[in-house]
C-alpha cells in the first residue's frame, strides 16, 4: 500500500549531466523514508554502478534494464529488438504503476527512446492518464517533447555550461557509468 496521499509528475531533461543520476537521488531518498521505487531503464543494458547498487536495496529499489543503444553509437536504424524492448519497458511501466507496490516509477531514458522512434510520445501520455493519484512518476533524459512538459507537474531542465567531455575525458567508472 502507498504512503504518499498525492503523486507528481516529473520530468529531468535537458543537454546537462544530472538526469538519471537526480531520478536515482530520488529513488534513494525515497527508501530512506519507506517508500518503494521501480526504475525501468530504457535504452540501458550496460551495467551501470547504480544497477549493483540498487540490487543491495533491493527490498526498496526495483531496476530493469529494456533495450540498449548500441544502434545510436553504430549510427544505424533501430531494429526490430530495439522497438519490441522499448515496448515491453513501456508495458513494465504501466504494470509496476498500477501494481499499487510502488510509491514513484521511474522513466529513465524514455525522452531519449521517444526521440528515436522506439515509442511514441502518444503511447507515453497515455500511461501518463492511468497513473494513479498516488504515484509519483519521474521521466527522464534529453529531448523531452513539448507534449510531456506541459504534462508535468515539475520540470527541471539540466543544462550543460561546461563538461570535460569537451576536453576527450571519457566516462568514469562510478561517476558517469
Amino acid at each position: 500500500m502507498s504512503r504518499l496521499i498525492k503523486g507528481y509528475i516529473h520530468v529531468y531533461t535537458g543537454n546537462g549531466k544530472g538526469k538519471t543520476t537526480a531520478a536515482l537521488g530520488q529513488a534513494l531518498r525515497a527508501a530512506g523514508s519507506g517508500l518503494k521505487t521501480f526504475i525501468v531503464q530504457f535504452m540501458k543494458d550496460f551495467p551501470y554502478g547504480e544497477v549493483k547498487s540498487i540490487r543491495q536495496l533491493s527490498e526498496w529499489i526495483g531496476l530493469e534494464q529494456w533495450g540498449n543503444d548500441t544502434f545510436v553509437f553504430d549510427k544505424q536504424l533501430p531494429g526490430k529488438s530495439d522497438f519490441k524492448a522499448a515496448k515491453q519497458g513501456l508495458q513494465r511501466t504501466q504494470e509496476a504503476m498500477l501494481s499499487g507496490k510502488y510509491d514513484i516509477v521511474i522513466m529513465d531514458e524514455v525522452c531519449v527512446a521517444i526521440h528515436f522512434g522506439l515509442l511514441k510520445t502518444e503511447s507515453v501520455l497515455l500511461l501518463l492518464e492511468k497513473k494513479p493519484t498516488f504515484v509519483e512518476l519521474i521521466l527522464t533524459g534529453r529531448y523531452c517533447p513539448s507534449e510531456l512538459i506541459e504534462k508535468a507537474d515539475l520540470v527541471t531542465e539540466m543544462r550543460e555550461i561546461k563538461h570535460y567531455y569537451q576536453k576527450g575525458i571519457e566516462a568514469r567508472k562510478g561517476i558517469e557509468s
